[in-house]
């Protein structure tokens, strides 16, 4: 029987991590989903849209084959660390094109094992038995729970500087899109950032355009107390004036002349600023 690409899963992004302990606990890694399988056509690996990129993956692949099953849908995520450990996200595309020896799939479940579909298992089930099919000290890696609270297991994940976590309900099916059962929580990190832009809507939250090497990031809501507010405004007015950037021609933008620099808080791992705030400003012309 051939088996097919199955529609992934997805965590929802929350604030908080969940309470209680019917969950389960895992590092968020860094790297691109991978769907992992094995049928009577051998192996291949897919992405999490369902493009196959087995020759990519050619190392995980003869691992893979190895596995002591005779077809499986196994789902993970595909790393490379750094030196101090940690998934490097920056650097996985050089390791794929150049470096595939360096690739870890870190699996985190299974849906399909030797003629049985287990998507109706509960989550704690399947991954028992993922665990024992995984071996130890290879580069196909079992994703451990994390022992502790929501909580706790988040805020020491923040404190090694790892991108966040995801909770699983341990009884949770497989249902492939987005659901509440599973739910990622990032941590965020702070920098500073070019403040480029301000818009001020009436009835709106303020916010800030931020900018880093020229690269447009994103806004960042301004929630200072109105003395700490005004002397932003204060600062904003004597820089406004700028020609809009290229392709950021936006209406009731106030642009901004160089020189003032913001201190924004902001989901660690994304793109552009998501969930940010402004934390403090300062005038490099000071």
């Amino acid at each position: 029987m051939r088996l097919t690409f199955i529609r992934p899963m997805e965590p929802e992004l929350v604030e908080q991590p969940p309470k209680g302990d019917g969950w389960s606990h895992e590092v968020k890694f860094d790297g691109y989903r991978t769907q992992l399988i094995k049928d009577e056509d051998g192996i291949r690996l897919h992405t999490k849209t369902g493009i196959d990129w087995t020759k990519k993956y050619r190392t995980i692949a003869k691992e893979a084959a190895a596995l002591n099953a005779d077809s499986f849908i196994i789902e993970g995520e595909m790393i490379v660390t750094s030196d101090a450990g940690f998934s490097d996200f920056h650097a996985l595309r050089s390791a794929i094109a150049r470096r595939p020896q360096d690739l870890y799939l870190v699996a985190f479940d299974l849906l399909y094992l030797n003629g049985q579909d287990l998507r109706d298992m509960p989550l704690s089930e399947r991954r028992d038995v993922l665990q024992a099919l995984v071996p130890v000290g290879r580069h196909i890696q079992f994703s451990e729970a994390l022992p502790g609270t929501g909580d706790a297991v988040y805020h020491l994940a923040c404190e090694a500087t790892l991108e966040g976590i995801v909770s699983k309900r341990l009884d949770s099916v497989y249902r492939s899109g987005a659901t509440m059962n599973w739910r990622k929580i990032k941590c965020y990190v702070e920098a500073e950032m070019d403040i480029i832009g301000v818009q001020r809507e009436a009835g709106k939250p303020a916010m800030v355009l931020m900018a880093e090497k020229d690269r447009y990031m994103g806004g960042a809501f301004v929630t200072f107390k109105a003395d700490k507010r005004q002397a932003l405004w204060d600062r904003v007015q004597g820089k406004v004036g700028a020609p809009p950037p290229k392709g950021l021609k936006k209406q009731k933008v106030e642009w901004l002349k160089p020189g003032l620099v913001g201190r924004v808080k902001f989901l660690k791992g994304e793109e552009t600023l998501r969930h940010a705030s402004l934390k403090g400003f300062r005038d490099e012309s000071d």
